[in-house]
């Protein structure tokens, strides 16, 4: 079931309209109807979007990521780049980012319903919906920003091409509904309009409960919200799975749909620019193609093509990629296997600071001497071979260090389950992201691992599953189940002895 921004923002206003109901007929403590409309409007939005972000913190953590990369990218090349080696540093806290963000915009949500604070809360929503109006303003506006200009460029920035950006979707509602940027950043301009409504009218709120209550309400909130988001991410998998690679999904199918309706999608429009007077036109795609000598490519740069949408939605599944050392995509293959298998995802194989280490071994060279010798009866000589000397000599080769808590998930955690598997006739395959051939051997051989290990982009990884290592049970390209590593159940609880599913594909 999908549902739109109309159709989110439409079930608010009814939540909205119930509890100004409630707080007016109720609680009979309402100052202003308009007002506490709002209020309850806003704080029902900030409840429910912080909501659908807790279900899944690492969603918003990695969404963070690609903005601090896109503010280092942005800012190197400019006067201010003294502020470009912040945002790397930002990155590595982007989980605590995430949690901060997604707690306090759900105690602001709850802080607006009981009118708690008002001239602060006030001050706080419209500190928080300008940050969200920039964010999403600035991912709107690098859509006019050709692939080869800075953003602060502004002279050359050039029509809108959704193609420009390197962040297509702020994650303002996480993965539960995704939004075009122009919307989001709309959207964000709106709400623009009942923050600034609240600061010069926060007199006018309602209040709900003691101050006493509201604190109490507010601090057991904020403990229990903290611990909700570890729940989803730390510990265990998000316990709402809005993404596509969700248990049940047909992946197979939906790779193959998806495939098809890219395939049919056909180009309406061509925008073209002169590159001397630097005019755009579009051109109808039948007249393009009937008048393309018309616009040689010494004087016409193709800036962007318009096509139809596809006849079913797009989303993660149609990147479903995974290669192997050669780069041969593997991933149809895995897809088709008829019978049980095991995916061992690892979006990134974590090495101790990046260290290597020299490893010394030992090669014996044996020197071989030749004698000719003749043999009574025989009229031709007899070539003999003989070890003459064994020379040895060592050599040495770098090999990854890897982090022992990390290797230790696997020896210590998931090696029982995937033995069990493999002992039940089962495909057991593991999937890196960010890691070459070596890297993985030196991995294997560091957590005892005999299966198979191939390579796929870590953000695909990352859409998969929420833990690293995570487990995905698969059969004929659909997902079964999918465990964080440390609610890895035993083998046998979940299919039964090993020894009974020999022979089952």
């Amino acid at each position: 079931m999908s549902i739109t921004l109309t159709g989110l923002l439409t079930g608010v206003g009814i939540a909205a309209v119930a509890l100004t109901a409630l707080v007016g007929f109720g609680f009979k403590n309402h100052k202003n109807w308009l007002m506490t409309f709002v209020q309850n409007y806003c704080g029902a939005l900030f409840l429910f979007s912080g909501w659908v972000k807790a279900v899944d913190p690492l969603g918003t953590a990695y969404k963070m990521e690609q903005y601090f990369g896109e503010f280092e990218s942005v800012f190197s090349d400019t006067a201010m780049s003294f502020l470009a080696p912040i945002f790397p540093v930002f990155s590595e806290y982007s989980i605590a980012f995430s949690v901060g963000m997604i707690v306090f915009e759900i105690i602001l949500g709850l802080m607006l319903l009981m009118g708690s604070k008002s001239k602060l809360t006030s001050w706080l929503f419209l500190g928080l919906v300008a940050f969200f109006t920039a964010l999403t303003g600035f991912t709107y506006l690098t859509g006019y920003v050709p692939q080869d200009v800075n953003f602060f460029d502004f002279g050359n920035w050039g029509v809108y091409n959704a193609n420009n950006m390197k962040v297509t979707d702020c994650g303002c509602f996480g993965d539960f509904l995704k939004l075009e940027p122009k919307v989001s950043f709309f959207k964000d301009v709106a709400l623009m309009i009942p923050a600034i409504y609240f600061v010069f009218k926060h007199k006018d709120m309602h209040e709900l409960f003691s101050k006493r209550t509201q604190n109490i309400v507010l601090g057991v909130a904020t403990v229990g919200l903290l611990a909700y988001c570890f729940s989803n991410y730390v510990w265990d998998l998000p316990h709402t799975d809005f993404r596509p690679f969700h248990e049940q999904a047909d992946v197979r199918g939906q790779k193959i749909a998806q495939g098809e309706a890219m395939g049919s999608v056909q180009i309406t429009d061509w925008i073209l620019e002169n590159k001397v007077t630097g005019k755009q036109i579009e051109l109808p795609n039948a007249t393009y193609m009937s008048e393309f000598k018309n616009y040689p490519k010494t004087e016409w740069s193709i800036i962007d093509q318009k096509k139809t949408e596809p006849a079913i939605p797009i989303n993660k599944i149609s990147e479903y990629a995974i290669e192997d050392f050669d780069g041969y995509d593997v991933s149809d293959d895995l897809l088709a296997e008829p019978g049980y298998s095991v995916m061992m995802v690892c979006y990134k194989l974590y090495t101790d600071d990046d260290k290597m280490a020299s490893q010394t071994y030992t090669i014996s060279d044996t020197l071989y001497t030749y004698d000719t010798i003749m043999v009574e009866g025989q009229t031709d000589p007899r070539i003999v071979r003989s070890i003459g000397e064994i020379k040895q000599r060592t050599e040495s080769k770098d090999v990854h260090l890897f982090d022992q808590d990390f290797v230790s998930r696997f020896t210590d955690v998931t090696n029982e389950f995937t033995e069990a598997a493999e002992a039940a006739g089962w495909k057991v395959y593991g999937v890196a992201g960010g890691a070459g051939k070596n890297k993985i051997e030196d991995f294997r051989h560091a957590a005892q691992t005999a299966y198979p290990f191939y390579v796929a982009d870590d953000i695909l990884l990352k859409t998969i599953v929420r833990s690293n290592p995570g487990i995905v049970v698969m059969k004929d390209g659909k997902i079964l189940n999918k465990w964080h590593y440390k609610q890895l159940p035993k083998f046998e609880t979940v299919f039964g002895d090993a020894k009974a599913l020999l022979g089952q594909k």
